[in-house]
């Protein structure tokens, strides 16, 4: 039942006339919620095609339509061991892996739209550079590149993504 705001005020029983305010705000916050949740799917996408996590986390989130893919580092699915090579095949094997996670949620690298980098040692942004464009095409995603004191397993490169792979 709702009170006018006459009703409250001449409501001897609520002394602290912010209670029955706060609580009018709280039912309300309350109803929109349980109207809006429903329409948030959060979905886990995982594949065998990419690495397994290597600790408390998923490959990736599909919210709604928006994937949110957890940082790649160069690991062969396969061994689920750090690659051998040089800075090149790595970037290809962090690529592919990400490649594989947006193609087990029905999409394909046209549908990332955001790529965070991170480099141990910016100077090896044009190799990256060099190997990014062969998987990236117009209109590129948008893109940072940071240099990074240390990555997880020692690797030289960590890349993660957002994609949008809804309707």
């Amino acid at each position: 039942m709702w009170l006018s705001d006459k009703e409250s005020i001449e409501d001897n029983s609520f002394k602290n006339l912010g209670v029955l305010r706060i609580s009018r705000i709280f039912f309300f916050i309350f109803d929109v919620d349980i109207l809006v949740r429903p329409l948030i799917t959060k979905k886990v996408i995982y594949t065998e095609k990419a690495p397994k996590p290597i600790g408390p986390y998923s490959q990736a989130v599909d919210v709604n339509g928006w994937l949110f893919i957890s940082g790649q580092i160069p690991i062969d699915p396969a061994t689920n061991q750090v690659i051998d090579g040089d800075f090149k095949s790595q970037v290809r094997r962090v690529l592919e892996n990400i490649k594989a996670i947006v193609e087990a949620a029905g999409g394909s690298l046209e549908n990332v739209v955001k790529v965070t980098v991170y480099l141990r040692d910016i100077s090896k942004f044009n190799e990256f550079n060099e190997i990014y464009a062969q998987y990236f095409k117009e209109a590129y995603p948008a893109r940072a590149v940071i240099e990074v004191s240390n990555l997880p397993k020692g690797v030289e490169i960590e890349i993660e993504a957002i994609a949008y792979v809804g309707k």
